[in-house]
């Protein structure tokens, strides 16, 4: 009887310390600087969840090595809820670009939620002859295209390429150290187009000094609702983004996670999130783990396609 009576604590174990989660202080890491847009959507969820989860969340940031070692520590975290990321959807990019990686996206972390999601947008110079995206494929067969990025390997480079092995045609891409220079020597005329994020090249739009040619989502957005989708301009299934998600360590309790979800989609849900969101053209998710896990691998398989497809070498 007291051998059974050991065996049942020990099974119940597990469920009474996901019910007596969290007990202590909870750390969120941002593999990113602070103030860049994935610091800036964590930190508003981690704010508004350490009301309702009843611990403070603690942002740390460990920028570096395009969002890996901040990954990387995550990764070697106990899986007990006191640890999570923040990232972009560069997390699931990395490895079909990068050879050598201390983690392993895909089964070393744990999907809790997908926090936001944010559409890229087609922009050129507002001095171009282009006014959609069919005169910007006509331009290229006159004239070579450059198109800048934010960066090697980044969403808005992935986006170019997959622009280009759709047309069919030469264009080369210019790295930058950040949106800011690449969307500077786009008005400058240095380069013709660039697939960037809504947040950066928003106010360049509503300034006149870029034109918006499309947005990379399947429906149009409330923000510039007289700019078409990709698909509407000839390009069907041309559905990509930048957004953003949590992660545990592999093996964190599923009570955890869901909990964890539950109290992201809570932070999603009220105004000055929604409003602050809305302001950098990000829209709330607040999906479940489940959900969140299905999507990891879907978008995996996408961003795979389109780097094999592009031909970039991982490094």
């Amino acid at each position: 009887m007291l051998a059974l009576a050991c065996a049942g604590m020990t099974a119940a174990m597990p469920a009474d310390a996901a019910d007596a989660y969290p007990n202590r202080p909870i750390t969120m890491v941002v593999p990113y600087p602070p103030g860049g847009p994935t610091d800036i959507v964590s930190r508003l969820v981690a704010a508004e969840m350490s009301k309702t989860i009843g611990q403070n969340i603690i942002v740390d940031n460990r920028p570096g090595a395009s969002g890996m070692i901040g990954a990387d520590l995550v990764a070697r975290a106990a899986p007990d809820g006191y640890t999570f990321l923040a990232n972009a959807s560069l997390h699931v990019i990395n490895p079909y670009i990068y050879r050598s990686m201390r983690h392993d996206a895909f089964k070393d972390f744990t999907p809790i939620t997908q926090l936001a999601d944010v559409p890229l947008v087609l922009v050129v110079p507002q001095s171009s002859p282009a006014k959609t995206v069919q005169d910007l494929v006509a331009m290229g067969k006159t004239q070579p295209l450059n198109f800048g990025s934010a960066g090697s390997a980044s969403a808005q480079q992935l986006a170019g390429e997959s622009f280009k092995t759709r047309t069919g045609q030469p264009m080369q891409h210019v790295p930058y150290k950040g949106s800011a220079p690449a969307l500077t020597d786009l008005v400058g005329g240095q380069i013709q187009l660039m697939f960037d994020s809504m947040p950066s090249a928003t106010p360049f739009i509503k300034s006149g000094k870029l034109r918006a040619l499309a947005v990379t989502v399947s429906q149009r957005v409330p923000e510039l609702p007289d700019v078409p989708t990709m698909a509407e301009s000839g390009f069907p299934g041309f559905d990509i983004s930048t957004w953003y998600g949590l992660w545990a360590p592999k093996g964190t309790p599923p009570a955890i996670t869901a909990k964890l979800a539950e109290h992201a989609a809570l932070a999603l849900k009220q105004p000055n999130v929604i409003s602050q969101y809305a302001s950098m053209g990000a829209k709330p998710v607040g999906s479940s783990p489940a959900d969140f896990a299905r999507f990891n691998l879907a978008e995996g398989q996408k961003w795979r396609e389109i780097v094999t497809a592009a031909g970039i070498v991982p490094q």
